[in-house]
């Protein structure tokens, strides 16, 4: 526990090209991304728009990374110079901090200007990640804390916890055959977060999340702190996957799709709504198959193609800390965040379903049916199709909860 970072942030920079105002003149960074600044007013009023084609933070936090890390001193062009001053205010706890999702993820959350403390867990070798982090001149503090003896000190006052801990994928090996394993580890940790930071938003990861989720909704009722608005199974790597997929097949800017994502979060579980793309794209139903079963087995995909040294650690990573920066948004204030993720609901006559969720302060605020509105024949059969199985996967959850509660009895 004894590596913190300095709160001080002098010359770290990401992006290239930023312009302030409509014709003011461009600072220019090594980075081939793009970010644009069109302030009104004054910030002191907090007016300021930004469009970032590089990262998953959200377009405020974005701004207020570049010019709380960036230096201070720009060159002169007669124009005022606007900064905007980050109030990094959150704590995040990460669970699962030393492994192959967790390191990266830490860093990914370590570069977010809303986050002020970042506490990493894990069993073991979690000290020398926290060290190492530590050393980036961003504003969050990090802390390390090893083995269950240091977890509740890890957890207390948090407000964002995710759960990436457990065994990864192997060649041949099911989201099923990871059950046993991971079940057990999520169990034991929920029960620490029930226990330490009811309160807090919990973003599940470890697979398989389609049963995840519910052992961990069954042990915050057993602890009897069960806020279904705060518990979310992490899904956003579907959505991500089928923003790079329809991009790159129909030759669009990323920056403008967006695909949502239904169901689960394994094989025919995951269903991306081709139909309702934003911007609007025809598909033949060759590309609507093509597109469908390569989401559906993206991370069989790397698997593979890692040959038995690991999963889909990174792009995971990536989804996760972009449902991070959404979450702290949505605690923060901001009024406009929508993701994908898989949560309690009622929108498709399961107890649990990811679908498109407004969110709030509180939490899910809202969940947005409308998506599952005017489907295609493809996608109404489809999603026929996913509810048995997401069901049985559901009610294994419940079943290994609610057994495991007996067994403690």
């Amino acid at each position: 526990m004894a590596a913190t970072s300095a709160t001080s942030a002098t010359s770290f920079s990401i992006g290239s090209k930023i312009s302030f105002g409509p014709k003011a003149s461009q600072l220019l960074l090594p980075k081939p991304s793009v970010v644009r600044f069109n302030s009104q007013k004054p910030l002191a009023t907090g007016s300021m728009n930004c469009e970032s084609e590089s990262s998953f933070l959200g377009k405020e936090s974005y701004a207020a990374l570049q010019n709380s890390s960036s230096p201070r001193s720009v060159k002169s062009t007669g124009r005022t110079q606007y900064h905007l001053n980050p109030q990094a205010s959150y704590k995040v706890a990460i669970l699962g901090a030393a492994g192959g999702i967790g390191q990266p993820l830490a860093l990914l959350v370590k570069m977010s200007p809303l986050v002020s403390s970042l506490n990493l867990y894990d069993i073991a070798n979690v000290k020398g990640v926290a060290a190492d982090l530590s050393h980036c001149n961003t504003p969050a503090q990090v802390s390390d804390f090893t083995g269950p003896s240091e977890l509740a000190d890890c957890l207390k006052g948090v407000n964002v916890v995710v759960i990436p801990a457990g065994v990864p994928r192997k060649p041949g090996m099911t989201r099923d055959d990871l059950f046993n394993i991971n079940a057990s580890i999520v169990k034991t940790l929920v029960e620490a977060v029930a226990d330490n930071c009811p309160e807090a938003f919990i973003h599940v990861i470890s697979n398989p999340v389609n049963s995840t989720v519910p052992i961990a909704a069954e042990v915050l009722k057993q602890k009897g702190v069960y806020d279904p608005k705060k518990l979310f199974g992490v899904t956003t790597l579907d959505v991500v996957r089928a923003n790079t997929f329809v991009a790159q097949k129909k030759n669009l800017r990323l920056i403008d799709v967006d695909v949502p994502v239904i169901g689960g979060h394994a094989g025919i579980t995951i269903l991306p709504l081709l139909s309702k793309t934003k911007p609007s794209v025809c598909f033949t139903d060759e590309e609507i198959h093509e597109l469908t079963v390569r989401i559906q087995n993206a991370g069989t995909e790397v698997v593979e193609a890692k040959a038995g040294a690991g999963s889909a650690t990174l792009s995971m990573a990536y989804a996760a800390a972009r449902f991070v920066e959404s979450s702290l948004r949505a605690l923060d204030g901001d009024g406009d965040v929508y993701e994908c993720a898989y949560v309690q609901s009622d929108v498709a006559d399961l107890p649990f379903f990811a679908s498109r969720i407004k969110l709030g302060k509180k939490g899910v605020e809202a969940l947005i049916s409308s998506d599952l509105q005017g489907l295609t024949e493809y996608e109404q059969k489809a999603v026929e199709a996913l509810k048995a199985e997401l069901k049985s996967s559901i009610e294994k959850g419940v079943g290994f909860a609610q057994k495991q509660s007996v067994a403690a009895a």
